[in-house]
């Protein structure tokens, strides 16, 4: 069996350093997307492995066996797609935000989306699903009252990821947890210690800025009329609706798998849509196909309810796809094993072994822009040495979550961002700023580390114990 070099640092690093290059200047330069700067670090890795001595055959494999791990996102995000496109049809997002337009306070709006949608994915355990939802909601609202779109988007993502990073019924959060080899409840319970402070810390910044915005402007009582004449011509409006998005949280908490359940709860859109809006079988269809397309007259609106269907999650998909493909052929050819490698060997304390696995969550998350390669190849190589170190590997699944879950946000070109860059019709550089959450997850887990409060020590003769758990 013919033995493959490994890659030296700058080698392991030239893919990386090339997809960051050339992404910072297609967002800031050439506004050309990421799926260019994807491919061509693509093209790069795979130079660097055929100079380690692997086959185009291998190098082809190691690219599908990373997109073989993103096909259970991809189905989801199909699902996304429709559940879009069926849910604006069937009027349920324009009845949330009609009623959300006329009970919500400008004062405390900030700061009620970044606590609701928390509260949603917490249940769903899809940051997505809340944002492809909720999300789009109080964009809408947030317009009518008059707040930046950045900073509405912002919060929104905020209380979404919340509950992909502690929900029980969160992939990301089982995914963690086994490769942590703890069990699921130890790892959430150790997660509330970064995990509350930073949505509450997130949830008083965003009332402290809605208060001081809402203090500086005049309500546009014009505008927020419109947009709910807009609503009332083309939608029936009726508090009933609401009991269809109760309906899909229930179902959800019956913890059925996510494929099935996420197509039920597209279909309830579909079924609103025909029984309640009178649409026919081909306008159901339409919206799931190619999303739905608004006439209210209003721009703002036309352009935020003209959205969903299959035909524009394709996008995304596409980014998903190649993005695993990158992380399959770097996983492959050695280059994450040597950088996290290299890393590792020159950690001597508890507090710089934790910060360190929290770096190599965000390394990866730069390279891939993939959640689950970025809490998979962390906890994979941290694994051994937390526990030569006395480390509770609970510690290793929190950090991993930080990064690979929640940190991963900050990446204009991950999926996450991407995907709510798509909803929301904006680049994903502007309301990254906003992202408070992302920021304060991992800030607190850098103290934690080197203050050493909340890190769960073990010794070396539990932790055999403890990985089979």
């Amino acid at each position: 069996m013919q033995t493959r070099k490994l890659p030296s640092i700058p080698i392991a690093l030239l893919p990386i350093v090339v997809l960051v290059i050339m992404a910072l200047v297609s967002i800031t330069v050439w506004d050309i997307g990421m799926l260019i700067p994807l491919m061509t670090a693509i093209a790069v890795a795979v130079l660097v492995g055929k100079s380690l001595g692997y086959t185009w055959h291998e190098l082809e494999q190691s690219l599908a066996d990373g997109v073989s791990r993103a096909l259970p996102a991809v189905f989801i995000l199909f699902l996304i797609g429709t559940i879009i496109g069926t849910w604006i049809e069937g009027g349920l997002i324009p009845t949330i935000i009609y009623y959300g337009l006329t009970a919500i306070s400008p004062s405390i709006f900030l700061a009620l989306a970044c606590l609701v949608p928390a509260v949603v994915s917490l249940v769903l355990g899809s940051s997505l699903t809340t944002i492809a939802t909720v999300g789009i909601a109080f964009m809408a609202i947030g317009e009518g009252m008059g707040f930046p779109a950045a900073i509405v988007a912002g919060a929104v993502i905020s209380g979404s990821f919340f509950g992909d990073k502690l929900s029980p019924l969160s992939d990301t959060t089982n995914l963690a947890a086994a490769m942590g080899g703890v069990k699921l409840f130890d790892h959430i319970r150790h997660m509330l210690w970064d995990t509350i402070p930073a949505l509450l810390i997130s949830a008083i910044l965003f009332w402290v800025i809605g208060g001081t915005i809402s203090a500086k402007s005049t309500p546009d009582t014009e505008h927020l009329q419109t947009l709910l004449t807009g609503l009332d011509a083309q939608f029936v409006i009726h508090p009933a609706l609401l009991i269809v998005p109760v309906v899909a949280i229930s179902l959800m908490l019956l913890k059925m798998p996510a494929l099935p359940t996420l197509l039920l709860v597209s279909l309830l859109g579909g079924a609103t849509a025909l029984f309640v809006q009178g649409s026919s079988f081909t306008d159901v269809l339409q919206a799931m196909s190619s999303g739905y397309s608004s006439d209210t007259g209003v721009e703002f609106l036309d352009s935020l309810l003209s959205r969903g269907g299959i035909d524009a999650i394709l996008g995304t998909i596409a980014l998903v796809i190649i993005a695993t493909a990158l992380g399959g052929i770097l996983e492959k050819t050695g280059a994450f094993k040597v950088v996290v490698g290299t890393l590792i060997s020159r950690i001597k304390r508890p507090g710089s072994m934790v910060a360190g696995s929290l770096g190599a969550g965000f390394a990866v998350a730069f390279a891939s822009g993939e959640q689950y390669v970025s809490i998979l190849l962390p906890a994979r190589a941290f694994l051994e040495p937390y526990k030569k170190m006395g480390l509770s590997p609970l510690n290793l699944t929190r950090t991993a979550e930080a990064a690979g879950t929640v940190g991963i946000n900050l990446v204009p070109w991950s999926v996450p961002a991407v995907f709510a860059a798509g909803v929301f019709g904006m680049p994903a550089v502007e309301f990254i700023p906003f992202i408070f959450f992302a920021f304060l997850v991992p800030i607190i887990n850098l103290i934690y580390a080197y203050t050493g409060f909340t890190i769960k020590r073990v010794a070396p003769s539990e932790n055999k114990t403890l990985v089979n758990a």
